[in-house]
């Protein structure tokens, strides 16, 4: 805004040099827009990529579902999860919430916990303005909140892309941005073992994967992944409870 600014200022000063203000204008809306199309990056905020230290010590890892709850398929990835003794983080969408009130609050009772996804997942999320965005995630916030009396404490991006504007909007209310360390394209991609692949290559203490809990092949990978895991001597935990000591918890 500072930058737009002085252009303006100075283009008010010396019409005549507009190259220099054009070029710099320019240039910072296509830092902000690579910005915004690389899903883990920084430079827009904090953004949570891996988790802290001290779950890397416990040999922890978060599995993260997005785009649900999905009345097919939610239930079944819950009753692997059990069978593995794996608990996971769900980013749900706050309208897909509303319409399956039961599914959430059983999600919550097994021990999972329930993240911020938005409420509509609008893939222009990106673009909206601070007040947009503000009803977006409050709208969310207070459906899962009102189901399971736990407010979400983690907010991931539709499609994960990070507005400029996003970064204040979660601040003011205590909200944490979560990306991925890996991610298996389940929510693009039908082939169970090239998701697999992707999920578990070079899987590691402190990793947060991203799966979508509104997509079946998931059903297909999550056993052989679960399996992976509990080969490798790793826990998988909700992003609240390897979290927890760096929130101060």
């Amino acid at each position: 805004m500072l930058l737009h600014l002085g252009c303006t200022v100075a283009l008010a000063v010396d019409p005549s040099a507009w190259g220099w203000p054009l070029g710099l204008v320019a240039g910072n809306q296509l830092v902000l827009l690579l910005a915004v199309l690389w899903p883990r990056g920084s430079l827009l905020g904090p953004n949570l990529t891996r988790l802290p230290a001290s779950a890397v010590h416990r040999h922890e890892i978060s599995l993260t579902f997005d785009d649900g709850p999905d009345p097919e398929v939610t239930p079944r990835v819950l009753e692997l999860l059990d069978r593995y003794q794996a608990k996971a983080s769900f980013f749900c969408i706050g309208e897909k919430v509303a319409a399956e009130p039961q599914l959430v609050k059983e999600i919550a009772h097994r021990g999972h916990s329930i993240e911020n996804h938005s409420y509509h997942h609008n893939h222009a999320f990106a673009l909206f303005g601070v007040s947009r965005l503000g009803r977006e995630v409050d709208a969310a916030q207070a459906i899962v909140t009102s189901l399971t009396g736990s407010p979400p404490l983690f907010f991931r991006a539709p499609a994960g892309f990070y507005s400029p504007l996003l970064d204040p909007v979660l601040a003011s209310r205590g909200l944490n941005y979560v990306s991925w360390t890996r991610r298996g394209f389940d929510a693009v991609s039908s082939d169970a073992q090239l998701i697999l692949h992707r999920l578990t290559r070079g899987l590691a203490a402190g990793d947060v994967l991203l799966l979508h809990d509104s997509a079946p092949v998931v059903l297909a990978d999550l056993p052989a992944l679960l399996e992976q895991i509990s080969a490798l001597g790793l826990k998988a935990v909700p992003l609240t409870t390897a979290c927890a000591s760096e929130r101060g918890e």
